[in-house]
């Protein structure tokens, strides 16, 4: 008797999302590595340092006590008031740590934060060019993303006035603020970020605000010893890290261990929200992850208590940074302002116009791993590559010697 042909279910149209084409990077650059290729690894944003000795004696001496458990879906309290805390002692902003909920990385954030504040349908602004799971997790969950242009007007910094004019177009629901900004590296000024508070506020709508990279900003803050680099002034006291909780209580913070606490692969972050969020995120995260790993959250509640050696390795980022900042515009690669993260937002147009291809011949010519402009900005990004300057010095050193060769420069 023959059987009827098998009929497979297609993926759902909802998964058919863009690629993190980092990641893309990554995978080929670590299959190239395992066929013998010497890469130097400056397409992702990941702190080459080890996670602190305190988040790591923290995390054995729980493991080592027996029972890994589930914890209560916001967190545990201990470490909701070790980050409500932070608020206090960084930026003298009094935060309840009722309002503080852990979450599994600012990924996982993101995913609970969009589906507790927009519908199906709604309109969230973001800047261009931007982090790009923004864009993909938006697209996934049926949730409009309106890129805002950003540009040497504004120093390539999210606007009030841009915000304001995207909605007058069409009514924005939610808009989003990332500073220092990825793939940028670009603070938006303090000032700046109470106008944005304020229109958003005026407008009705949500303000989120993305600041995974504080605590990764440097001294005179676009710090180039007084030149002009890529036509940016630099000198700028208005220029610095600034919580949008110092400007309103109404905002959603996204944070993470991730970046300056060295912990991307323990995958905690966390959310500030307004008291009317409180309920429906737990109950979202009560049901889609019930809990962020317990070990997790133990080693968090320890990374407060780490300064000393996380400045050690900020202060080799700063290292890495002036390397680059010598040689990026020498090799006729200027970045945009470098104020924060631990990135270079490079423009590559004296070379082509395909930010891909370029990082396609820079990984396969010169053994060096970047992520083209595309991944960030669909429209413009043909013309620029982002470095990473997460890794040791070494690597930093390497990477330019091989574009000096690869460049002819």
């Amino acid at each position: 008797m023959s059987r009827p042909p098998f009929l497979a279910p297609a993926a759902s149209r909802r998964s058919n999302i863009a690629s993190f084409i980092a990641m893309d990077v990554m995978r080929e650059a670590k299959t190239l590595a395992r066929a013998g290729a010497e890469i130097v690894h400056c397409e992702v944003g990941e702190p080459g340092a080890a996670p602190p000795r305190p988040v790591r004696e923290a995390a054995i001496a729980a493991l080592s006590g027996g029972r890994v458990s589930y914890t209560e879906a916001l967190g545990i309290p201990s470490l909701r008031e070790a980050i409500a805390r932070n608020y206090a002692t960084k930026y003298g902003v009094t935060v309840d740590p009722a309002r503080v909920i852990v979450t599994t990385g600012s990924s996982g954030g993101f995913v609970l934060g969009f589906l507790a504040m927009l519908d199906h349908g709604g309109r969230i602004g973001i800047p261009n060019p931007g982090y790009p799971a923004y864009r993909n997790i938006l697209d996934a969950l049926g949730i409009e993303s309106v890129p805002i242009e950003t540009g040497p007007q504004s120093r390539y910094a999210l606007s009030a006035a841009a915000i304001r004019a995207a909605h007058a177009e069409k009514p924005l629901d939610a808009v989003l603020l990332m500073s220092p900004a990825n793939p940028t590296g670009v603070l938006t000024p303090a000032s700046e970020v109470r106008k944005i508070a304020e229109a958003c506020a005026e407008l009705g709508i949500w303000l989120v605000s993305d600041e995974i990279y504080h605590g990764l900003t440097y001294e005179g803050t676009s710090a180039f010893s007084g030149k002009v680099v890529a036509g940016f002034p630099t000198e700028n006291a208005d220029i610095k890290e600034a919580t949008a909780l110092r400007y309103t209580d109404d905002a959603v913070i996204v944070n993470s261990f991730s970046k300056y606490y060295c912990m991307t692969g323990w995958r905690v972050g966390w959310l500030v929200v307004p008291e009317r969020l409180i309920r429906p995120i737990e109950c979202l995260q009560q049901n889609l992850s019930i809990s962020v790993p317990y070990l997790s959250q133990i080693a968090a509640v320890a990374a407060f208590q780490a300064t000393e050696e996380l400045e050690a390795i900020k202060a080799g980022y700063a290292k890495n940074r002036a390397i680059l900042m010598e040689a990026l515009p020498r090799l006729g690669l200027p970045p945009l302002p470098m104020d924060g993260a631990f990135y270079a937002y490079c423009d590559i147009a004296q070379y082509s116009n395909d930010s891909m291809d370029f990082a396609r011949r820079a990984l396969r010519e010169a053994g060096l791993a970047i992520t083209p402009g595309l991944d960030f900005d669909p429209v413009g990004g043909n013309r620029f590559v982002r470095f990473s300057y997460a890794g040791s010095e070494a690597d930093i050193v390497t990477a330019v010697k091989r574009l000096e060769a690869w460049l002819g420069r």
